[in-house]
């Protein structure tokens, strides 16, 4: 009788071990995949409602908030909260921000961007040849490509024509550098090397003080007139360092010509600015789009309300995009996967274009429709930012709400291809 009591208790110790363990880690994947930020609507939301059984319990209150959108008293300012499984066990504690619903003007149509760094940034290295061989000063110097330099021999520099003017005129003596790698300042000296070829003194960096190229409005904000377009930052080409904005502005533009993506090689939307007019000023060039302040537009044009994220859904929804002329039109795309890591701003959903009209004209998702805005119920839920280059029917998509939030801080300043 000792033996199969014995056996019993071992059997459910066991199986209350595994379910423990499962429910550890059900937790830990639901704590991954949820956001620490949650914006809440002041009147309903469904949170997280098809992705996960799990509702919110907020601090000081028994209340637990839904996850399926039932009518609920929510608290009418920012507080934080806790995210429950099964509306019984607690996951991990939150930040919510229960605000107003935005309404925002609708892009989807090309515009021309022009942007001047704020230093310079190294695209590239290599080696200078020399009468001894080649010489390689950025090395010696600790000098990588991605590195901003902030100036030279202690006066702050914004043009190629600058640090080529000085280094000509060295006579091979080194030069001070300030730089900046991944935030971190640094002070260095670099020695030119007097080129046998060119018969004059290089160090050998290629470095990037401007950008110009042609992308997709995401929306305007008629309250402040800010906007914001891309949905992914610009970024140095060969070193892929976001460029250090001081200046930029955008211009009216238009699609004259399509590449077609195919397998291995994104295509591209080609156009031309149709003047050089300013349109708006850039004020800032961030990892989930650009953003900036409009000169001009209409403060009567029809808006669409923003989605929160917790309210997209996988299935059906249809992108508003430009590839001809300066006219947008609406074609279909299926949201595959929705992601609320914060790790990667520019990367929150996996869509795939279903229309037959693009896929025969463009090959799917193509350079220049970076900023497409993604529709979902007649609001807006994001827009596009990447190409899969094995597949450029598929891509990714960025969160309009962190699109929002970016812009409402770009519009605080005083004072950008993936698919862009």
């Amino acid at each position: 009788m000792k033996n199969k009591i014995s056996d019993s208790v071992r059997i459910f110790t066991g199986i209350s071990a595994a379910f423990l363990s499962v429910l550890f880690g059900i937790c830990a994947l639901t704590a991954y995949l949820t956001p620490s930020q949650i914006i809440l609507n002041e009147q309903k939301n469904e949170f997280l409602g098809n992705n996960f059984p799990i509702s919110l319990k907020f601090d000081r209150n028994t209340q637990t908030y839904p996850a399926f959108g039932d009518e609920q008293d929510i608290p009418q300012n920012n507080t934080t909260a806790e995210i429950m499984l099964f509306d019984s066990v607690p996951v991990k504690q939150v930040n919510v921000n229960v605000t107003q619903r935005k309404n925002v003007i609708l892009g989807g149509t090309p515009f021309g961007i022009r942007i001047y760094t704020d230093g310079l940034v190294v695209s590239e290295t290599s080696p200078v040849k020399t009468a001894d061989g080649n010489k390689y000063p950025p090395n010696d110097a600790g000098i990588k490509s991605g590195d901003i330099i902030i100036s030279v021999n202690g006066k702050k520099i914004n043009t190629n024509e600058e640090l080529i003017s000085i280094v000509e005129k060295s006579n091979g003596h080194p030069i001070d550098i300030t730089a900046r790698n991944n935030g971190n300042e640094y002070f260095t000296k670099i020695t030119p090397a007097f080129d046998s070829s060119l018969k004059k003194y290089r160090i050998g960096l290629m470095v990037r003080d401007s950008c110009a190229g042609i992308g997709t409005m995401t929306f305007i904000d008629p309250e402040n007139g800010t906007f914001a377009g891309l949905g992914h930052g610009i970024c140095d080409t060969k070193s892929g360092c976001l460029m250090p904005l001081q200046s930029g502005d955008i211009v009216d533009a238009e699609i004259n010509s399509i590449t077609k993506s195919v397998c291995g090689n994104p295509g591209a939307l080609t156009g031309f600015f149709v003047d050089t007019s300013s349109k708006g000023i850039i004020n800032s060039n961030s990892q989930s789009g650009i953003y900036g302040s409009m000169s001009e537009y209409d403060s009567n044009a029809q808006t669409i309300p923003v989605l929160f994220k917790q309210e997209i859904e996988r299935g059906p929804a249809k992108i508003l995009t430009t590839i001809n002329g300066h006219t947008p039109k609406y074609y279909d795309i299926t949201i595959e996967d929705i992601s609320y890591n914060n790790m990667n701003m520019s990367k929150n959903m996996t869509i795939r274009i279903t229309d037959p009209e693009l896929i025969e004209k463009t090959g799917g998702i193509v350079q220049g429709m970076s900023g497409s805005p993604i529709i979902q119920h007649g609001q807006l839920a994001g827009a596009v930012t990447h190409v899969f280059v094995n597949d450029p029917t598929g891509g990714y998509g960025v969160f309009a709400e962190n699109m929002i939030y970016f812009s409402s801080k770009s519009n605080n300043k005083t004072s950008l291809p993936n698919a862009g």
